[in-house]
């Protein structure tokens, strides 16, 4: 059927024509893509379709930025989707005006239609002409969310074929493959070691725990692992996601009567991605060792220290001596294996942001203390100050064998794929380093939007204006953010990370009715496309420093306690460093008639803001 269609509506025109082109960041293939001039013309085909209906339209945008922002001879091309319906009455006269990456909005159009749209697109692209051979060939160079990165690994995709490997971005699949190593090193040694994995945010730490669990899964029954994550949300979402594109998959692919039932699904998911506390608990009522030879932890940082475990135990689990950390606790779990054991760290620089979470010396003292025959592999990175493990590391190899591993660290942002500067951009403006702050925002700002508002409305505008296609945005705030009420915003309401996060925009459970604030405890380890961050009076700016507050019943006091300090712009850093392709940032204009949220608690911190450059609305 496609191909009559086309065969008359190029006819005069030259150029070239693929069909089915593969796009391996959506698991999809677009149904044909017209070169010709220096236009790219992808066109999304609805055999027998008499409306054009609003999924239809994203589709037809996601697979134009698809190839604008990851197919390498598109990025500076004009980009003129077209969604066909086939039987529809109507089709457009014209195209409308491009955005400023040139992506044209998708034309809609019926099969008489289609021939006039394509000489006009063609005839309205400027630059030159692009050769079809070398655009098909061309590197695609994906940065998948993760949760579409793990539903592509459970499908058993390879890390490489879904990842970025251009030279500026450091392969994952590098990392994994050193993650690996280490792996059948100790298993050919009889060998216990831990494996500390760094990263900038957004590097893809959690992709490269979920591609080393996914291989132990496929390939090698007696090297069996597990993910594990502290991060409630985080496995709620992934776990979620995965049962869902099973079910999809296999509504697609197999007969009614074959299909398994949802709870069969995601039985089988909850052994690949475990919470860490049950897994804890497990190795607390079993005496002996964890099937497990592969333990991978996720946003390893946040283990509790020895304070937190031993009150949760007491409290929780009844035992009233417990003395261990629960990096002591969880590495003796696997010392008790008389073979072999590998620990995966996944670790996140500057993400602490529970009380008493343990940060990554928690696990190095752990290993001096109790487990000094275990091997150490981390990166160098690791003696970074951000990741405030400098000392644990001088002390621990003074008793262990530590090898600095370079491929242990991922440098490169995925997550900000439209610029890399952006968790710099976070760093320095938190650390007050304005200079280098305004350089990075520079940088980035044509790839990376951001604007700065007292408006929220204008805030949730900028961004429903920005969004194009199935883009995912959302409303975040820190969880001290108490005095945003008056704008609608409470972050005492709690969401529900799987509506937030998966859920289609006519739900108003999800993220895109701008409505629900998810805090940091809900969005750490996922991202969404555009984030509209909710600045409050908790993280002030004051005479050239940040100040920490926290709100009591009537009123705004100081936090004074240097841990507490810490977790509180680490809050904000998680925040900002959220979205994939850009933010708008509200800071309140406060209220003179109201004394918890007085002007001046907010004005020194937009004019900060403000003075490095974020542009406003």
């Amino acid at each position: 059927m496609q191909l009559p269609i086309i065969r008359s509506a190029v006819e005069s025109l030259t150029g070239w024509i693929f069909f089915e082109f593969d796009v391996p960041r959506l698991g999809t293939r677009i149904d044909c893509v017209i070169i010709s001039g220096p236009a790219i013309i992808p066109i999304e085909f609805k055999v027998g379709a008499t409306r054009y209906v609003r999924e239809d339209y994203n589709q037809s945008w996601d697979y134009a930025l698809d190839l604008k922002n990851f197919h390498q001879a598109s990025h500076r091309a004009q980009i003129f989707p077209i969604l066909l319906c086939t039987n529809a009455t109507a089709t457009d006269a014209k195209w409308c005006a491009p955005y400023s990456d040139g992506v044209y909005p998708p034309a809609k159009s019926n099969v008489s239609g289609l021939g006039y749209l394509l000489r006009q697109a063609i005839q309205s692209a400027d630059g030159k002409a692009l050769d079809g051979a070398s655009w098909a060939h061309s590197p695609y160079q994906p940065t998948p969310t993760i949760v579409e990165a793990a539903q592509a690994l459970y499908a058993r995709h390879s890390v490489d074929a879904i990842s970025r490997h251009d030279a500026s971005a450091y392969n994952l699949a590098v990392t994994s493959l050193r993650v690996e190593e280490v792996i059948e090193d100790a298993a050919q040694r009889n060998r216990k070691a831990i494996v500390f994995v760094t990263g900038v945010p957004g590097a893809g730490k959690t992709l490269v725990g979920l591609d080393v669990a996914t291989k132990r899964r496929d390939e090698r029954a007696d090297m069996h692992a597990v993910f594990l994550s502290g991060n409630g949300p985080l496995v709620r979402v992934l776990r979620e996601a995965l049962v869902r594109d099973e079910m999809k998959r296999q509504a697609q692919t197999r007969s009614r009567a074959a299909r398994e039932r949802k709870g069969v699904i995601a039985g089988r998911v909850e052994q690949f991605i475990q919470s860490v506390h049950h897994w804890r608990d497990d190795g607390l009522r079993n005496a002996g060792a964890p099937d497990d030879h592969v333990v991978i932890f996720d946003e390893a940082q946040r283990a509790w220290d020895r304070e937190q475990t031993a009150a949760f135990m007491q409290r929780r689990r009844g035992q009233p001596n417990f003395s261990q950390s629960e990096p002591e606790f969880l590495l003796g779990y696997m010392n008790r294996r008389d073979d072999w054991a590998v620990v995966v760290c996944l670790v996140g620089g500057g993400q602490e942001i529970h009380y008493g979470e343990a940060g990554i010396g928690g696990w190095l003292d752990a290993v001096y203390d109790s487990f000094p025959d275990w091997d150490v592999y981390i990166s160098p990175t690791l003696t970074d100050s951000e990741y405030s493990a400098g000392t644990a590391i001088e002390r621990v190899a003074s008793r262990v064998v530590l090898s600095r591993e370079p491929h242990l660290h991922l440098k490169a942002s995925m997550r900000s794929f439209r610029a890399e500067n952006v968790s710099s951009f976070v760093r320095q403006a938190l650390d007050l380093e304005t200079a280098g702050a305004a350089e990075s925002l520079r940088l980035m700002a044509s790839r990376y939007p951001m604007a700065l508002t007292r408006d929220l409305s204008r805030a949730r505008a900028w961004i429903r204006e920005h969004a194009r296609g199935s883009e995912r945005y959302g409303l975040v705030a820190s969880s001290s953010a108490a005095r945003l009420k008056p704008h609608a915003v409470d972050v005492r309401y709690e969401v529900d990370p799987i509506h937030w996060f998966l859920n289609e925009a006519t739900d108003t459970r999800s993220s895109f009715y701008l409505e629900d604030a998810a805090t940091e405890f809900q969005v750490q380890g996922l991202e969404l496309d555009w984030i509209c961050m909710t600045w409050d009076a908790d993280l002030r700016f004051a005479k050239g420093q940040w100040t920490y507050n926290e709100f009591r019943v009537d009123g705004w006091r100081q936090v004074r306690q240097e841990r507490r300090r810490r977790y509180l712009l680490n809050a904000y850093r998680v925040l900002l460093t959220r979205a994939r392709q850009g933010m708008v940032i509200f800071v309140p204009p406060g209220s003179s008639e109201d004394p918890t949220r007085r002007p001046e608690f907010y004005d020194e911190t937009f004019a900060y803001l403000a003075a490095l450059g974020i542009p406003q609305v």
